[in-house]
């Protein structure tokens, strides 16, 4: 027989039903790790806050910066819920939770949070080695720049949490953090004046589908055959859901203002259908969240890949799926490779750059030259094919030999050297072997850096203008 049953044979009826009505711990309550000391919350929002407790049990969430509390019962499922108005950007403030055990918050602000994903380019950090590294670390002294880091995990099944902390930014936790996260971070809150919280969940050498919930890739024929391309590794999952369960599904309930991603090369297998892939992702994060939140992503750099063309149709597909994609924006960044490293030591301008799509298109400064140009139409006269891009106001900026990355064909679908010249801020392009021109591409190799550029110094994005099979060069 158990204490508990002794000591209840043993007391009066009235003893009894006091300790029946008592709560088996006094430390019920429990709260997920992302709200914790040093957490940044969405400003302007009703953010959800959530956790867990015994069924009946009562919920005081009381927030410094309003005073007035909020109350909720535990279900019987052992969950709760509250919803929280939160003001303009500010802080640092507490928030108490109260319950069967109590639970002091300290030092919250209240700014913008973005979630940070993909794979090794996001996840690496400036004690990995990059250019600037040093520097970025030892100037890193923003306190009003806080990081959760979620540790690798995975799940066939949905989890409830995921391992992680908040840390306030400071040279140590910043040698440790992602480098493309933390740049970006920086100049938005530079630029904004404006608390910011960065949640990093990425994870090297992993596809894109690990990162979606598997009935997305499952109930998709061409994201199902993308998906049958790829290969497990040693250093990471590639079946569909496996990270996104243990690593992204616990936090949807957290309120964002956005998400930026660095993803592409452990999919070049089947880089042609990218585009699909990556549609479906954002739509199935948005979907989780439960609104159109910003998505911005880096394209992927010039490598030496396998293939000639690996590279650059990943890239290609990237840039189709813009348009596919609202409220979202693209990095180009072919000229910060290294084509010796998959892992470019230059990740200070991909943060930069998203950062700079940030603050054009979320923040309040309007800029026409956010992105590198980006192909918009071809116009064929005669032998001749005019091209027209967006993001080029006020002309370009090239480097000796761009004009070699582009290529004609005619009917015959066999691509030809051409030549291209500058008119205004179009581009003429002919071969002397195509009279009647149908299709056009430039820069469609995976080691292609053409230098030609924007007024602001962006890279123009690679692309092609058909969908043929690819051959080779």
């Amino acid at each position: 027989m158990s204490l508990l049953h002794v000591l209840m044979s043993r007391c009066p009826p009235a003893v009894m039903i006091w300790m029946s009505l008592m709560p088996m711990s006094t430390s019920a309550m429990t709260l997920p790790s992302v709200w914790s000391d040093h957490a940044v919350l969405q400003q302007r929002s009703s953010v959800r806050m959530w956790g867990w407790g015994k069924p009946n049990e009562t919920i005081r969430v009381t927030p410094e910066w309003s005073g007035e509390s909020v109350e909720t019962v535990v279900g019987w499922d052992a969950n709760w819920q509250v919803f929280l108005d939160t003001p303009e950007a500010g802080g640092p403030y507490t928030i108490l939770v109260q319950g069967y055990s109590e639970r002091l918050i300290t030092d919250v602000l209240i700014g913008e949070v973005w979630m940070c994903t993909g794979q090794s380019n996001m996840e690496w950090n400036p004690g990995a080695g990059m250019d600037g590294g040093a520097e970025l670390i030892q100037n890193a002294n923003y306190p009003e720049i806080r990081f959760f880091s979620v540790s690798h995990r995975t799940s066939a099944v949905p989890q409830l949490d995921v391992v992680g902390s908040w840390e306030v930014c400071r040279p140590e936790s910043v040698e440790w953090f992602s480098a493309i996260a933390y740049v970006f971070g920086r100049e938005v809150h530079v630029g904004t004046g404006l608390p910011v919280g960065l949640v990093l969940s990425a994870w090297g050498g992993t596809p894109a589908e690990p990162w979606m919930p598997e009935s997305v890739v499952n109930e998709d024929p061409v994201l199902l055959g993308a998906s049958g391309k790829l290969q497990q590794e040693e250093w990471g999952p590639v079946m569909p859901g496996l990270a996104y369960h243990a690593m992204l599904e616990p936090l949807t309930r957290f309120r964002i203002a956005g998400a930026i991603w660095y993803q592409g090369e452990s999919n070049v297998a089947a880089a042609e259908s990218y585009d699909q892939v990556l549609r479906a992702l954002v739509e199935s994060w948005r979907k989780a969240w439960g609104y159109s939140f910003p998505f911005l992503y880096v394209q992927v750099a010039p490598w030496s890949y396998e293939s000639p063309y690996a590279g650059a149709e990943m890239r290609d597909a990237q840039r189709r799926a813009l348009p596919d994609i609202p409220n979202s924006g693209m990095a180009v960044i072919s000229d910060a490779g290294d084509l010796e490293n998959i892992h470019p030591p230059n990740k200070i301008d991909p943060g930069l750059r998203l950062a700079r799509l940030a603050m054009s298109r979320i923040y309040g400064s309007p800029d026409p030259l956010d992105s590198g140009p980006l192909f918009r139409e071809m116009q064929v006269s005669g032998p001749e094919v005019r091209l027209l891009f967006d993001h080029v106001d006020g002309g370009w900026v090239t480097e000796c030999g761009w004009s070699d990355h582009f290529e004609v064909a005619g009917a015959d679908q066999v691509f030809h050297a051409a030549h291209a010249r500058l008119d205004g801020e179009t581009i003429l392009v002919v071969s002397e072997s195509v009279t009647e021109p149908v299709a056009v591409r430039f820069a469609y190799r995976s080691t292609a850096q053409p230098g030609l550029y924007n007024k602001a110094g962006l890279p123009a994005s690679c692309f092609r203008t058909d969908r043929w099979p690819l051959g080779q060069p």
